[in-house]
């Protein structure tokens, strides 16, 4: 008979996941080698453009889509509120992310019975809802793993049981392979899409050790399972379920965190 998970596990492996998706976010939002987004900032109005040629005026248009990027460190990103920043993250990073957790299905039927299509779905899930989290004014590690343990896992934990879970040791990590520290750094100090890529799969591999409960998580609708079951195509199905999921996964730590506002540290 298989031991059940308890929740000391669940939060400490969910732990090791919310610390790792701030070099991971930031890998993906902060490089600005050119210095760009600061040129956001503190631009007067442009003139009308009645009366100027057209060519012009296409590049007044150039210049004022740049001064207009939605971007993490932007003049435009600092006027959004949390609503559209959320949108934001689902539909820029949790496109990246998901598509990453969709690989597996290239083999089809074959990937949904491992246990790394779950887990990779899991972290997609939990990197996207660090990120929209802090948003909504949750920046607490603490809080942030309670809410991973509710929507991926449906634990209702507490603060006192996540504050005294121990994370997995270093040990345990280099057993399956994995270096949280080394990752941490090489994210921090070269930034990439590869590279996050890569730490993607890694924290995946984390969430192995809770992948039963992963099944607890937002999952696609039945067309997306179906199609995922094909090979090849199958990725575009998992995809596709995926991306649904993120939307529901989202809708379900927006309703955790108004439940739980007044607990919230």
């Amino acid at each position: 008979m298989v031991n059940p998970i308890s929740d000391q596990h669940v939060v400490g492996v969910l732990g090791l996941v919310v610390t790792g998706s701030g070099p991971l976010l930031g890998a993906l939002t902060h490089p600005d080698p050119f210095g760009l987004k600061k040129r956001t900032h503190g631009r007067a109005p442009s003139p009308a453009l009645h009366g100027i040629n057209l060519k012009d005026r296409v590049v007044r248009r150039a210049v004022d889509s740049f001064y207009a990027a939605k971007y993490p460190g932007t003049a435009t990103w600092d006027r959004m509120n949390p609503q559209q920043r959320t949108l934001w993250w689902m539909n820029r990073v949790g496109r990246f992310t998901t598509l990453v957790a969709s690989v597996p299905g290239f083999a089809g039927v074959v990937a949904d019975r491992l246990p790394l299509q779950a887990a990779l779905g899991g972290a997609s899930q939990a990197v996207v809802l660090c990120a929209v989290a802090t948003e909504w004014g949750v920046t607490d590690h603490t809080d942030q793993v309670r809410l991973l343990a509710w929507v991926l896992c449906r634990r209702a934990v507490s603060r006192e049981l996540v504050r005294n879970a121990p994370e997995q040791t270093d040990a345990q990590l280099k057993a399956e392979g994995i270096d949280a520290d080394e990752e941490r750094l090489h994210l921090e100090a070269r930034p990439s899409l590869a590279g996050a890529a890569k730490a993607l799969w890694r924290y995946g591999r984390m969430l192995r050790g809770i992948v039963d409960e992963l099944d607890k998580r937002p999952q696609g609708r039945w067309p997306h399972r179906m199609l995922g079951m094909l090979p090849v195509v199958g990725i575009v199905g998992d995809y596709l379920g995926e991306r649904s999921a993120l939307k529901r996964a989202v809708r379900l730590a927006d309703e955790w965190v108004r439940a739980n506002r007044q607990s919230l540290g």
